[in-house]
């Protein structure tokens, strides 16, 4: 392990349905070399850019991968959101720079098939979420403030600068 982390600029997509729900998927997995236990947190779907690619076409890619769900570039919005978060994962530090697009009315069976072998190991769940489930759950949520975050996404659509969310 290194002493600094590892930075790891990531694109991540908020696919909503058209009733506003927000598709997440259940993290499972701590290090490729330890059996997936219970869902430790919910996030978005999306992933690490990778050498020279542009963030739209990563969130693209990875939505292909994580749902088999394949669009176009221009049909995301945004960016909508940003995040920093610095962790663990098999025992490397990293830092995790988290621009957020947002996908809407989206009617879509998750198809993991595409996934990487690390992704398909991890056997994640999904689900379609409301905001008022994710504001009375007592699960874990990445970003921790994804039910205010959300409210703002469903307004209408976004013209402002991307919000900081935690």
């Amino acid at each position: 392990m290194t002493d600094r982390p590892i930075i790891r600029p990531t694109a991540r997509v908020v696919v909503l349905d058209p009733d506003g729900r927000i598709l997440l998927l259940g993290a499972r997995l701590t290090d490729p070399a330890i059996a997936p236990g219970d869902v430790l947190f919910w996030y978005t779907p999306g992933g690490g850019v990778e050498g020279g690619e542009r963030l739209r076409t990563a969130a693209v890619r990875e939505l292909a991968e994580e749902i088999g769900l394949v669009v176009a570039e221009e049909d995301l919005e945004g960016p909508v959101w940003l995040r920093r978060h610095v962790g663990a994962f098999a025992g490397q530090d990293y830092d995790s720079r988290e621009t957020f697009f947002v996908l809407r009315d989206v009617v879509h069976e998750v198809d993991a098939s595409g996934r990487t072998e690390l992704e398909l190991l991890g056997e994640e769940p999904h689900r379609w979420w409301s905001v008022a489930e994710i504001a009375s759950s007592t699960e874990t949520f990445a970003p921790a403030d994804v039910a205010a975050a959300l409210q703002e996404l469903l307004a209408g659509p976004w013209t402002g600068a991307p919000r900081v969310v935690s």
